[in-house]
């Protein structure tokens, strides 16, 4: 983001352009949605109640990724308007998206966190009083939403707080070590708040959430293994809540174990960080930016008469 024409007032633009346009864009997407359903003779009394802890329902989880997902061109636009540079510098140190990248990190986070929320979830079923009450009735919509919309709201998350807030939080300190800490833990915490009121240790696990993520887009010099992170995470939680019901907790860490939960997640996030830098030698994530001039090219000149 520090190009040659950066100036400290430009991540301000950026983030404020970004709240704005998006919050637009959500209000637009929500009203859309109820349109639609009403539209498809849905009665005004029976539509979904968006409260989150209805989200086993396929149209509010539906609702709640579709307005997350419009982010993403938010954060294109702040890019080009705010930094005058292309979308794809949201993605990677190559502009772009490394699509080589997905399926190895996949496997590596289903190998550690796939494992804890798996432990996690039967320590729930076994451990504490839950009992199974799936599948939910809506289970085919249900995973037709989470498999097709899940992994886009999760990239939509990363591209807000690690694609553009932390770049323009590093982009203000002049240390680049002191700026990626800084960054990180600004916009891990930041991270967790914005997902409402929540209990201490569900804003633990969802702070360290977001230093993972921020660790292995430093490792990594992109977004791609931050995207599988939190794709995987979701789409893995959503899927055991619609299969095995509401004893899978699916915005905090379930009560009863909690701790035991916890240290799980922290234990499996932990894990997968190691293994990505561990990887780094065989995938060779490209971490730096060739010299080049990252600003847009300017329009031809208009000839003279």
């Amino acid at each position: 983001m520090r190009t040659r024409d950066w100036a400290w007032w430009r991540p301000l633009l950026g983030l404020l352009l970004l709240a704005v346009v998006y919050l637009a864009l959500a209000v637009v997407t929500a009203v859309a949605g109820v349109l639609g359903l009403l539209a498809s003779g849905v009665d005004p009394g029976e539509l979904p109640d968006l409260a989150v802890d209805q989200l086993s329902d396929p149209w509010v989880l539906l609702f709640l990724n579709a307005s997350l997902i419009v982010a993403i061109p938010c954060v294109w636009m702040a890019w080009a308007v705010a930094h005058g540079m292309r979308r794809g510098w949201s993605s990677s140190v190559l502009a772009r998206l490394r699509l080589r990248l997905f399926l190895p990190y996949t496997l590596m986070a289903l190998a550690t966190l796939g494992v804890g929320i798996g432990l996690a979830v039967l320590a729930t079923f076994t451990l504490g009083e839950e009992e199974v009450t799936g599948p939910v009735s809506s289970l085919g919509w249900l995973l037709v939403v989470v498999l097709l919309t899940t992994p886009l709201q999760s990239a939509a998350e990363e591209y807000v707080f690690r694609g553009y807030l932390s770049q323009a939080i590093a982009g203000w300190i002049r240390a680049p070590q002191a700026g990626a800490v800084l960054a990180a833990l600004l916009s891990a915490l930041l991270f967790a708040a914005a997902h409402g009121s929540q209990d201490p240790l569900t804003f633990l696990d969802r702070f360290a959430f977001g230093l993972a993520a921020s660790a292995v887009v430093w490792l990594t010099g992109g977004l791609e293994a931050a995207i599988v992170l939190h794709a995987v995470n979701n789409v893995l939680v959503f899927v055991l809540a619609g299969t095995l019901g509401e004893g899978v907790a699916t915005e905090e860490v379930p009560a009863g174990i909690g701790i035991g939960s916890a240290v799980l997640s922290l234990a499996s996030m932990a894990a997968y960080v190691v293994v990505v830098a561990r990887s780094r030698r065989r995938l060779v994530p490209e971490t730096r930016t060739a010299a080049l001039d990252l600003r847009l090219p300017l329009p031809p000149p208009v000839p003279a008469r």
